[in-house]
């Protein structure tokens, strides 16, 4: 359910009808007092909403990456390059850490398990690290609800005891640790977001394959199982990245970032029909079907060694819940995603 919405003036709101956009507030200040705002993962799906925003609101900002960046400011440096990363943070007055190593969903068990650590946990300490001694003093760090335990049908906040069990979880819990003890030892304002699944327009994420299955008739209807999915509008993620970059109450905490609502499978798979503009679906197929041909699944993956569209995790994935409770941003900064299921399904889409 939405939490009480408090003092929430200066966060962004989405003004509806048939050509909706996502507007932010200028309630605040940006972060840094006009600094450099240096953006690891400037090109990504966050990174590149995050600079867009700075740009509407005149504010220069530079990318951080391997690379340059067309019609970006950018300073190189690779994430495994201590030297180089603190060559490129000189100057620089708040550094968004928005890149890392997403799970590969054709990925089977540790097969990228090395490549979360050095990305996620090695190059993000070298960076927190780099950023401390070359005097930053902001420091937000995009982590994962999947640095927590998985909370089973249980709703999780920042305490939530039990360790993550995937390599991907593993290397983000790591890595918000390091970030934390880089702010400490340097006087660092360190922040560290737990982002429930974001989605929205150029995302590449599972809710983005769901909807575009749901649109051309290829996603099965699911059955109603009453379970609960905690998700997040990247504008809502980056109306946070910017609070949290400016709040002194927010230093040196973790926070989980979720939307307004945590939908059940079917409530998802019917807001996105209607986001489609798609009638209702009146049937469903029961679970037990869907769960023995995930088993098949499990099965034709250990005999391809790939995997396969419905195997038993992505059944766990429509079925099981992960829900995260953003209560306490809430209530230390008076901050609330509000960006609704309804209005960012449409964004996504581009109604």
């Amino acid at each position: 359910m939405p939490l009480p919405c408090g003092n929430t003036r200066a966060q962004h709101e989405l003004h509806g009808g048939a050509h909706s956009r996502i507007y932010f507030s200028e309630y605040r200040s940006i972060p840094g007092g006009g600094g450099v705002q240096l953006i690891a993962g400037a090109t990504g799906f966050i990174g590149g909403r995050l600079a867009r925003e700075l740009g509407r609101r005149n504010v220069a900002c530079t990318a951080l990456g391997r690379r340059s960046v067309a019609g970006m400011a950018t300073r190189t440096a690779p994430l495994d390059d201590p030297a180089a990363l603190r060559a490129a943070c000189q100057e620089a007055q708040t550094v968004f850490h928005c890149a890392g190593h997403a799970h590969a969903f054709a990925a089977l068990l540790h097969s990228d398990a090395e490549q979360h650590w050095r990305v996620n946990f090695e190059g993000t300490r070298n960076l927190a690290e780099a950023a401390g001694q070359a005097g930053v003093q902001r420091f937000v760090f995009l982590s994962s609800v999947k640095a927590m335990a998985e909370p089973g049908e249980l709703c999780a906040d920042e305490d939530f005891p039990g360790a993550p069990e995937t390599a991907y979880g593993q290397a983000k819990r790591a890595a918000e640790e390091a970030v934390l003890e880089a702010g400490q030892q340097y006087g660092m304002h360190a922040v560290n977001l737990r982002l429930a699944m974001v989605y929205g327009s150029g995302g590449r994420g599972n809710l983005e394959r769901m909807g575009k299955l749901v649109r051309r008739g290829l996603f099965p209807p699911l059955p109603e199982t009453g379970n609960r999915r905690s998700l997040v509008h990247v504008d809502d993620v980056v109306a946070a990245m910017l609070w949290v970059a400016e709040d002194e109450r927010a230093r040196g905490r973790t926070y989980i970032v979720a939307g307004p609502e945590a939908p059940s499978g079917r409530q998802l798979y019917d807001a996105l029909r209607e986001a489609l503009g798609l009638p209702p679906c009146r049937w469903s197929i029961p679970e037990a079907i869907l769960r023995g041909a995930a088993r098949c699944g499990d099965g034709l993956e250990i005999l391809c060694r790939r995997r396969v569209p419905l195997d038993s995790e992505a059944v766990a994935r429509l079925l099981g819940s992960a829900w995260y409770s953003p209560a306490c941003i809430a209530r230390e900064l008076d901050w609330q995603a509000t960006i609704s299921l309804k209005a960012g399904l449409r964004e996504m889409f581009g109604c």
